[in-house]
């Protein structure tokens, strides 16, 4: 791997994760298409979808132990939630990742073009807050719980991603759990989907590591750098980035497809 194949797949990794960090999802959603088509429009490299799904499977399990561990004594992880989806979503994922070596290029494509246009219409959907709520008397629906992050764990696996930006709209809008709590305790959702698709793509050889690994860095760098710029943006206008970044992506991906 030469040094501008090098020099792409960081700046890439750098740019998806610092609006990952600025608008608190994985990142996958970004770094999905971005490195599927910018390094072989450049003609500096060609990676498969089921290289890049492996590659940000990683690259997710990585982005979110660190914020995981910045929220453990924060009083924001609501344990009963993250058991209930985090089991769920761990075998999800793992179904998603270790069945999509099974899968056609373009059907991956389709899952994440699928997901995309999912997570832009929850976007806008109303939400209804319980920010009023005490912390420790929030309550959801268990059984609705366990069922959605199974499924979001199957298309985030396929696709390498860990789910954050299904999870956060379902966490606000379906199950309404409170924002500070849904943040939180969907990082450490996200964190056990990104091991079951990262087990599923490795053990299936979806994986080209040191492309992976660049991404990792380029990650543990810009994220913490688009969460201090997140403090200083209009809430509005960080959801209308996000929703702009997500429709592109998703058109240019159904153009592919079509």
């Amino acid at each position: 791997m030469d040094f501008f194949v090098i020099v792409t797949i960081f700046f890439l990794g750098f740019v998806g994760s610092f609006f990952s960090g600025m608008l608190g999802i994985g990142g996958s959603i970004i770094n999905f298409p971005m490195l599927l088509y910018i390094p072989a429009a450049l003609g500096v490299a060609e990676f498969s979808a089921h290289e890049v799904s492996g590659i940000t499977a990683i690259r997710v399990f990585f982005a979110t132990i660190g914020g995981v561990w910045a929220y453990r004594k924060g009083g924001m992880l609501n344990i009963s939630l993250i058991g209930y989806m985090g089991v769920s979503i761990l075998i999800g994922s793992f179904i998603g990742g270790f069945g999509s070596t099974h899968l056609a290029e373009n059907s991956i494509n389709v899952v994440y073009g699928v997901l995309a246009i999912i997570a832009v219409i929850m976007m806008f959907l109303p939400k209804k807050r319980n920010e009023e709520i005490p912390l420790e008397q929030v309550t959801f629906n268990k059984g609705l719980a366990a069922f959605l992050a199974f499924l979001v764990g199957i298309g985030a696996g396929i696709v390498g991603a860990g789910g954050a930006f299904l999870l956060v709209p379902i966490m606000l809008g379906v199950l309404k759990i409170p924002t500070r709590m849904t943040i939180a305790s969907s990082l450490a959702i996200t964190f056990l989907s990104s091991i079951g698709a990262m087990i599923g793509k490795v053990s299936t050889g979806q994986v080209e590591y040191f492309a992976a690994a660049i991404m990792v860095v380029a990650s543990l760098i810009a994220s913490p750098l688009g969460a201090k710029a997140a403090k200083k943006t209009n809430t509005k206008v960080l959801q209308m980035i996000l929703a702009l970044l997500i429709a592109g992506t998703a058109v240019k991906v159904w153009m592919e497809i079509l």
